[in-house]
C-alpha cells in the first residue's frame, strides 16, 4: 500500500505526518490515528499501514510539531528516566483541548480534500494521550468526526481536569469507542463510569469496555503489548468504522 511522508499545513505552522493510503482503486474513507506519547514513529507508520489494509485512508500525524527538532523518545524507557520523563511530560502539556482540537481541524481538512478520499466526515482512533485527542476532537469538530475510539486512553473522564473531554459529551455526534485496560491509574473504575454516566446522559451512541491487558497493550514497541489485544483492537476498530464511515 502507498505510504507517504506528508506536512499538513495548521495554524501554528507545519505537521509532518505520514499518510497512508489503501490498495487498489478508492476513494476510501479517512482515518486520522493519534499516536500515544512516544509520537509519530516506525510502530505507528506500521499500524497506519495495517488500518489502511482494511480500507481506510490513514493519517498519523507528529502531536509535537510545534517543538521539532526535538530528540525521539525510548518508550521502553521514558518513564522510569526522570530527565526524560520531565522533558516528555513537557511535551504533553503542551497539547490542551484547544491545540489538539486546532490540530485535528487542519487534519481533518487535508483528509478530505484528497481525491483517494470520500465522505464528509472522518473517523479517529487514538492511543495513550491519543485516545485523550480522538475524543476531544470529537466534542470540538461535532459532525466532522463520524467516530471516535481511544484504545488505552489517559484523562478521558477527570473530574480534576477542566480539559476532560467527559466534560463535553453533550458535544459529540460521533459514534464512541473507549477500551480501557485493566489496572490502570489514568483510566480508572470510577473514571469509566464517569464516562459512561457522561456519554448516556448526553445520548451519545458508545461502548466502553475493558481488555484483558495493560496500558499500552495495543502498540507494538510498548513493554505491555498484547498481540490478542492487538488484534481485538483491529476488529473493534472494523466494526466501529464499518458501520459509521
Amino acid at each position: 500500500m502507498p505510504q507517504r511522508a506528508v506536512e499538513i499545513p495548521t495554524e501554528d505552522g507545519t505537521c509532518p505526518a505520514s499518510l497512508h493510503v489503501p490498495a487498489g482503486e478508492g476513494p476510501w474513507p479517512a482515518v486520522i490515528m493519534f499516536p500515544d506519547a512516544g509520537s509519530l514513529r516506525p510502530a505507528f507508520r506500521e499500524m497506519g499501514e495495517h488500518l489502511a489494509g482494511l480500507g481506510y485512508v490513514t493519517l498519523v500525524p507528529d502531536l509535537y510539531y510545534r517543538h521539532i527538532p526535538y530528540a525521539p523518545f525510548d518508550v521502553q524507557t521514558v518513564f522510569g528516566d526522570p530527565p526524560e520523563r520531565e522533558r516528555l511530560m513537557g511535551l504533553l502539556g503542551s497539547l490542551t483541548a484547544e491545540v489538539a482540537a486546532s490540530d485535528a481541524r487542519a487534519y481533518v481538512d487535508y483528509l478530505l480534500a484528497l481525491p483517494e478520499t470520500t465522505g464528509d466526515a472522518v473517523g479517529t482512533t487514538g492511543y495513550c494521550i491519543g485516545g485523550r485527542i480522538s475524543l476531544t476532537a470529537a466534542t470540538y469538530l461535532r459532525d466532522k468526526i463520524a467516530a471516535a475510539a481511544s484504545f488505552h486512553g489517559g484523562g478521558i473522564a477527570n473530574e480534576s481536569d477542566p480539559d476532560s473531554p467527559h466534560f463535553r459529551a453533550a458535544e459529540i455526534t460521533a459514534t464512541v469507542y473507549v477500551a480501557g485496560a485493566i489496572e490502570d491509574g489514568s483510566f480508572t473504575d470510577e473514571q469509566r463510569a464517569l464516562l459512561e454516566k457522561a456519554l448516556t446522559d448526553s445520548g451519545v451512541a458508545h461502548t466502553i469496555e475493558t481488555y484483558p491487558g495493560h496500558h499500552g497493550f495495543a502498540v507494538s514497541d510498548n513493554g505491555p503489548y498484547d498481540p490478542a489485544c492487538q488484534q481485538r483492537h483491529w476488529d473493534a476498530l472494523a466494526n466501529l468504522y464499518g458501520s459509521t464511515l
